[in-house]
């Protein structure tokens, strides 16, 4: 049976350089958007369709994720590929760039096939491993892994040696694919659990030295420098001081930073939140403030998940020895509405900029937008307000997902989107 629904009046944002219409329509038919505008209402008219008020709803393009972990896709009782993937639709995500930390660390050009899910529309990109064994000292081979489909080069959350680094974009067998660096040197970083200050002093947490990601990233952006052709991309920048290093820089290299990083800090209940552990370490309000500041005059790039879900297990180990991440694709649009949109006045245009349409860019493919006849679409509603569980069929199974049970205002209520049946994940 056919399904027409008229959604009439609705804001529309249909892409990259289109502002976002108000009082606009949308025909859908069976999750595909069917037509736009007049054409739309005049055929909903002629097939006598029940209007819609969506009128404080907003159709627009998916987001895409730059850069997320999934460390067993295939197994476990934790996150997998299809509950990533059914949750990651449900939070509006259309793309989504996996890490090569796992179970099976992608190195070879075999390691990246087995991705593709029946009936799934969300789009796997995979980063191949820019080292062997991410070990940081010899080099996969690059120009096989890119050639096999890879999207990129990166070891994650390690940073290689600097004169591999500099080996690997003299060669430059990875060619106009991106290599993604985090900025963290782990010997500086020591058994630091928050930013270096006097909230982690108060809260009685190690401290991470400014150092630990000032100096690595001052040496990337010298290398940068140096090779001007190639595509060098700094992962998950988290402190204002970075922003203003990456700032001075002649030549940029691209940048992204955690959604995380733009609503908490270490001033949030650092004590108590043994949750809010991340890679790189929050920083102070005034590193949040820095990163906003960043993202909004164009220094860092784009918003990636950065997504790393634990498993009930691991989450009841102490702070310091559990992995540091938090997970949860579907907290991220509406968690940002409220921190840019609502609190700080950013327009939604300059939201999706960030969260989807230059994420895109990064990894070198077409940026998201509405097309008549596609079902690459979601239908976001800053006002509804729920409260994520684990026990929704759509949620994800990791178990350091912030908020749970607990309200959360904006909800992507609906994306045309395929995913995963719910007994496949």
């Amino acid at each position: 049976m056919t399904e027409m629904l008229l959604l009439d009046p609705v804001q529309v944002l249909k892409g990259p350089g289109h502002a976002v219409e108000i009082g606009g329509a949308a025909l859908l038919r069976d999750g595909r958007l069917e037509a736009l505008g007049e054409a739309a209402r005049a055929a909903a008219h002629a097939a006598n369709i029940t209007v819609q008020d969506a009128g404080q709803q907003l159709l627009a393009p998916c987001l895409v994720d730059a850069h997320s972990f999934l460390p067993a896709p295939f197994q476990g009782q934790g996150e997998t590929l299809n509950s990533l993937m059914r949750s990651a639709g449900a939070g509006g995500f259309g793309q989504i760039a996996l890490l090569p930390d796992g179970e099976t660390r992608r190195e070879r050009p075999e390691h990246l096939h087995g991705f593709e899910l029946k009936d799934c529309d969300v789009d796997v990109h995979l980063w191949a491993g820019f080292s062997q064994g991410g070990e940081g000292e010899q080099l996969t081979p690059h120009a096989d892994l890119i050639e096999a489909g890879a999207v990129g080069l990166s070891d994650g959350g390690a940073i290689p040696s600097m004169a591999l680094i500099d080996r690997a974009l003299t060669l430059g067998e990875c060619g106009s694919a991106p290599l993604l660096i985090s900025p963290l040197d782990l010997n500086l970083r020591g058994e630091g659990l928050l930013r270096e200050g006097p909230e982690a002093l108060r809260a009685g947490w190690p401290g991470d030295p400014l150092s630990s990601e000032t100096v690595p990233l001052s040496q990337l952006a010298q290398l940068q420098q140096e090779h001007p052709e190639r595509r060098l991309m700094v992962m998950g920048v988290s402190t204002a001081t970075s922003v203003d290093l990456l700032q001075r820089q002649p030549k940029r290299p691209g940048s992204t930073v955690s959604w995380w990083h733009l609503i908490q800090s270490s001033s949030d209940s650092a004590a108590t939140a043994a949750s809010w552990f991340v890679s790189p370490s929050l920083g102070d309000d005034a590193d949040r403030q820095g990163l906003i500041e960043g993202l909004r005059n164009g220094v860092i790039d784009a918003v990636a998940v950065h997504a790393l879900p634990l498993d009930d297990e691991e989450c009841l180990l102490p702070p310091d020895q559990r992995q540091r991440g938090v997970a949860g694709h579907q907290h991220v649009l509406p968690a940002l509405w409220q921190a840019l949109v609502v609190t700080r006045g950013w327009s939604a245009e300059e939201l999706w900029d960030i969260l989807s349409f230059k994420p895109a860019t990064l990894l070198g493919r077409t940026p998201e937008q509405l097309a008549l006849g596609s079902n690459r679409w979601l239908l976001f509603d800053p006002e509804q307000t729920w409260a994520p569980s684990r026990d929704d069929p759509s949620a994800s199974k990791a178990a350091n997902q912030p908020w749970l049970h607990r309200a959360v205002k904006g909800k992507v209520v609906a994306c045309g989107l395929r995913t995963p049946k719910s007994h496949c994940g």
